[in-house]
């Protein structure tokens, strides 16, 4: 194992041994190669560098308190990769081998897993872009699939603690029936403005979105999917152009699973004066609990969380679905894939 400060980790890249690369030439994909090199060589004409044909999941690998190796739900990354990739008109990895390929990139880099109790996690980082030269707008013939590993520390510095949020109109992160259902790079290029401008430096965690429509119910957050909870009720938005959160369909499977009742529709700003919690999750953080949302242009502020404290229900969501993540609580739902042998 790696001579590293596990617990002073940022959520950043930290440099590994090997990554795990795959080619699709001549009508299909080719053999795993395994390689050092953290750069990759494509023609200047590829399609990822001028039509935006680029797709990529994140999903983590933990050390458990028995020892044991666990990534959590790389089928569900496996079939979102799928669908973005079909939302963009790229090649399918298939399912299969999208698994062999993430137990393979985290045993070349077993040593960089961090330990139980670390606060940290093996990130895994798997895309597809187009290699294929075009001039013209039209889907590569040629793509790259490449998955690398890197250990991080938690997404927010604080820690499970409840941050402020801010509501942004200026800026939408993507419009419905648009690609802000695929995890694609060019959603996060356009909301990097949005987030510079609305955080102003640090003041806030991040940026929330209204939907581009009528400029009326809650999106999301920046990379996150927003639930809020009321009345022994779980809800979060339902929408048209928002990302899938594999967190989110978890959190909604062990909310149900704990009593609660489920709820997927719009929500209007002014709901969330009515919320006992509310909080941001997504594979980095899992949940970021929101101590309030504050909307600079009606001056208006929703608190959750005088203390700064997770809500009670946050706090047992975020529990039990670390705990199954660890290996501490029972995989009822088989979401877990041990890795053997390291």
């Amino acid at each position: 194992m790696q001579k590293i400060e596990w617990e002073k980790l940022p959520f950043g890249y930290y440099p590994t041994n090997y990554n795990v690369r795959c080619y699709y030439r001549n009508g299909k994909w080719g053999e795993f190669e395994i390689s050092s090199e953290t750069t990759i060589n494509i023609h200047m004409a590829a399609t990822c560098l001028h039509y935006g044909q680029e797709a990529f999941e994140g999903l983590k690998a933990f050390r458990g308190a028995d020892g044991k190796v666990r990534i959590f739900r790389l089928d569900e990354n496996a079939k979102r990769l799928q669908s973005s990739c079909d939302g963009i008109m790229m090649q399918r990895f298939p399912l299969d081998r999208f698994e062999e390929a993430m137990i393979k990139c985290v045993k070349l880099n077993a040593e960089f897993i961090p330990p139980y109790e670390s606060g940290a996690s093996l990130y895994l980082r798997p895309l597809i872009i187009g290699t294929g030269a075009k001039v013209g707008v039209s889907p590569a013939d040629e793509y790259l699939f490449l998955v690398f590993a890197t250990p991080v520390g938690p997404y927010f510095k604080g820690g499970f603690m409840a941050n402020p949020y801010v509501i942004t109109r200026k800026y939408d992160r993507s419009a419905p029936l648009g690609t802000g259902i695929y995890k694609v790079g060019g959603n996060y290029a356009a909301s990097m403005r949005a987030h510079i401008e609305a955080c102003h430096g640090g003041e806030y965690a991040c940026e929330f979105y209204l939907d581009a429509k009528e400029k009326k119910y809650i999106d999301e957050a920046g990379a996150a999917n927003f639930f809020a909870i009321k009345d022994n009720t779980y809800i979060t938005p339902k929408s048209t152009s928002i990302l899938p959160s594999i967190t989110n369909k978890s959190l909604i499977q062990l909310a149900e699973s704990l009593g609660m009742k489920v709820e997927r529709r719009p929500i209007a700003e002014e709901e969330l004066a009515t919320f006992e919690e509310a909080g941001a999750c997504g594979t980095a953080a899992v949940i970021s609990p929101i101590q309030r949302i504050d909307d600079p242009e009606t001056g208006k502020s929703y608190v959750f969380s005088k203390d700064g404290k997770p809500g009670p229900w946050s706090e047992k969501l975020y529990n039990k679905l670390r705990g199954i993540q660890y290996g501490t609580e029972p995989d009822e739902f088989g979401w877990t894939t041990i890795v053997e042998g390291i």
